[in-house]
Parts: structure tokens; sequence; C-alpha cells
């Protein structure tokens, strides 16, 4: 076998894996796309039979659907946006590390928590225009058990991130 390289033995780069979630997250949307595609065609059929409350109620059933396909879109965007940051953090070494102590049942020991949230806030303060610090205060919150802010602080960080020169993002 001259002239044809050994494949087997070349090296390659580090395969990339789907995120944790997609599968079930792109099933669940499909499974909401049909029964959204469903209701339309309801909405329709009452807009068709020419009755006043009938398209009134047809209108408003055509308007969820599409508030629905919005917010998907809007997370499935948030979604995209953390991992590229993530990836970007694990590619400079700076992703979160989860390695607060915890109780054997598995909840973070609250003063932990709050002394790494404690440093994570006064690095925000800090720095209040780099993205990283906003990601690493999100995952703070997180770890603290408040889900609404760190999802808040996520946002906050991926505007930060889309408003920074591409070699800051890296």
């Amino acid at each position: 076998m001259s002239g044809s390289p050994d494949r087997s033995s070349a090296p390659r780069g580090p395969r990339r894996r789907l995120p944790r979630g997609l599968l079930g997250a792109v099933a669940v949307t499909a499974l909401l796309a049909l029964y959204l595609w469903a209701v339309a065609g309801r909405g329709l059929a009452m807009i068709g039979t020419g009755e006043p409350l009938l398209i009134a109620i047809g209108l408003a059933v055509l308007v969820l659907p599409l508030l629905v396909l919005a917010f998907i879109a809007r997370e499935f965007w948030l979604a995209t946006r953390v991992q590229a940051m993530a990836d970007a953090l694990a590619a400079s070494g700076d992703l979160p590390v989860d390695d607060l102590p915890r109780s054997p049942g598995g909840r973070i020991d609250r003063a932990a928590a709050d002394d790494a949230f404690a440093a994570r806030r006064a690095a925000v303060e800090a720095s209040p225009g780099d993205w990283r610090v906003w990601y690493h205060l999100a995952f703070a919150y997180d770890a603290a058990g408040d889900r609404r802010r760190a999802r808040a602080t996520l946002r906050k960080a991926v505007g930060l991130y889309g408003a920074a020169p591409r070699d800051v993002q890296q």
C-alpha cells in the first residue's frame, strides 16, 4: 500500500460533543412546533367561518403560537451565546469550576457559597465591562441557589460578550 497515508495514526483534533440536553431540547421543540401547527390550523379555521367572535378568537389563537416561537428562539439564541462564552473560557482555562464543599446530601455549604459570591461580586465591581466576570458571577448566583438572578446575570454577560471585539471574546 504505497502512497496512501495511514489514517488510523493521523492526529485528530478534539472531537466536539453536542451540548448536554440539546437533543432533548430539540425534541421538545419539535413536539411543540407540531402542536403549534395544529393550533394555528384551528385558528385559521375559526377565521374562515366569517363569524366576528370566531374571527377574534382565531386571531388570538394565531398570536399565541407566534409568541411561543419568539420565546423559544430567544432561549435557543441565549443558549448558543452562553455556550460560545463557555468555549472561550474553557480555551483560556478560565471556566468556572464547581469546587464548593457540599453536605453528604449534596447541598452546597451556604457559607462557602456566600464567600465565593462575595469574591465574584467584587470582581464585577472592579471590572463591570468584562463579560468574563459577569459569567462567573452568574455561576456564583446559581451556586447560591438564586436561579433568577443567575439567568439575568448571564443575559448581562451575553450582552457584553456580543459588544466585545472578537479578540477580547477569545
